[in-house]
């Protein structure tokens, strides 16, 4: 299975970055090898709006079926539950040991975004 895991620098030892749409680094993690790749979202960072629209189709673009992060915006939600992608907010720590968490199944999915628009 593939996670898409926020990430505020491109390693898996790295913090988990608590915004989806402006954060730093999203890894794209296969649960069975812990490979990784690393998708710079500075682009998408420094926007002015529509940061996680386009953080969401970047994510389903790379075929994650799970998002880990801290705070998921409603747009960006309602994106990745068109595409298929379950989130999984208020996650913390380090990246991987939150993809652990998940492996152990220790998380619960979210119906709704956790974090109002920004404007």
């Amino acid at each position: 299975m593939k996670l898409a895991v926020t990430s505020k620098e491109n390693r898996l030892d790295s913090a988990l970055d608590p915004r989806f749409g402006r954060a730093a680094y999203i890894l794209i993690v296969d649960t069975k090898t812990l490979e990784y790749e690393v998708l710079d979202n500075m682009k998408n960072k420094n926007s002015f709006k529509c940061a996680g629209i386009q953080a969401a189709a970047m994510v389903s673009d790379h075929d994650a079926e799970v998002l880990l992060t801290g705070f998921c915006g409603p747009n960006a939600f309602k994106r990745l539950a068109t595409e298929g992608v379950k989130v999984v907010n208020d996650q913390s720590g380090r990246v991987i040991n939150v993809v652990q968490k998940f492996k152990q199944g220790n998380v619960v999915f979210a119906d709704t975004a956790n974090k109002e628009k920004y404007w």
